[in-house]
């Protein structure tokens, strides 16, 4: 059998790829490199291609080097920046790191719950006050969590909210695929989403980006939400109107916000985010624990093996819908 040819967008340098030299030599053949020239070599007769930190543009000219390409793998879960028309018209299949982040994700979640429920930020001020301010704090298990997005973020967050005996509610395109979910107590359709938020203590953001949830939580969400709900992103920064966020946060109309990710990142210094005392804020680093990106790696290879079996590939996406 001939050897497997892997193209992989990534900086050399990054150490990750040295985890890559566990490959047979015989049955894989790598290339990496941050620019169309690292694969002139090897791109005609490419069968893979590992998608580490590239952008759209430098994806698509590769795409064009490669014409014998098999199969697509994407680092990170989400996609909405590196499709491009030729991909998703193709027949090759695209694959992402969807799971391997779920679980830090759901405990941000769990987080910010259980920071607004407590109100850490409070006995963090009387602490360094010297004050001695006794309040009432909330039990979690007497709220409803609504999840925006139900797919393996957003079980993972439902897993620990239901754990902590939380009311949960889920919201995703095809409510049929949660049938007889034992960790949610509805699930609804996305024309029903007013309703659903308007049940929420807090509503978990867990939504691909696509055309359909640009900016699919605006004023009129935030209008149908409790005045003591709190709103938390951990799926991407454009599925919230942000400006709505901070008009519903700055107004008092919403009680807080747990963010990990924007709609420009980094987010700018001039963004009024940053002085808000009721948002709790993540530079997008939810996910990043010690050995985030060594897992993202292993869980390429371990599909990389699957591929050279001829067995069925993992996490293989909708192209069209984007996740």
């Amino acid at each position: 059998m001939d050897p497997i040819t892997v193209l992989v967008v990534a900086n050399p340098a990054d150490k990750q790829m040295g985890m890559l030299n566990a490959l047979d030599a015989s049955t894989s053949k790598i290339a990496i490199g941050d620019d169309p020239d690292s694969f002139t070599k090897l791109a005609p007769q490419a069968d893979v291609l590992f998608n580490w930190s590239g952008k759209r543009a430098l994806l698509r000219q590769i795409w064009h080097m490669a014409p014998k390409l098999r199969w697509v793998h994407s680092r990170s879960a989400g996609l909405d920046s590196m499709l491009f028309p030729e991909l998703v018209e193709s027949p090759v299949p695209l694959t992402n790191g969807r799971g391997v982040f779920s679980q830090s994700l759901g405990e941000f979640v769990l987080g910010g719950v259980l920071y607004f429920a407590k109100d850490f930020a409070r006995m963090r001020r009387s602490q360094r006050e010297g004050k001695w301010d006794p309040f009432d704090t909330i039990e979690i298990s007497t709220q409803t969590l609504g999840i925006v997005g139900y797919g393996d973020i957003g079980k993972a967050v439902a897993r620990r909210a239901k754990a902590m005996d939380m009311k949960i509610l889920a919201l995703r395109r095809n409510p049929d695929r949660s049938e007889g979910d034992e960790l949610v107590s509805k699930v609804y359709g996305w024309a029903r989403k007013l309703e659903m938020i308007a049940e929420c203590d807090y509503v978990v953001v867990a939504a691909p980006l696509t055309p359909q949830t640009h900016h699919m939580i605006s004023d009129a969400e935030f209008t149908a939400m409790k005045p003591t709900a709190v709103i938390i992103n951990v799926g991407r920064g454009p599925v919230i109107d942000e400006a709505a966020m901070v008009r519903a946060l700055e107004s008092g109309r919403i009680k807080g916000a747990a963010l990990d990710v924007f709609e420009v990142e980094p987010l700018p210094a001039e963004s009024p985010l940053y002085k808000l005392d009721n948002v709790l804020l993540s530079p997008h680093s939810a996910d990043n624990t010690p050995d985030w990106l060594e897992n993202a790696m292993t869980f390429f290879m371990q599909n990389l093996e699957r591929f050279r079996k001829g067995e069925p590939l993992l996490n293989v996406v909708d192209k069209r819908s984007g996740y």
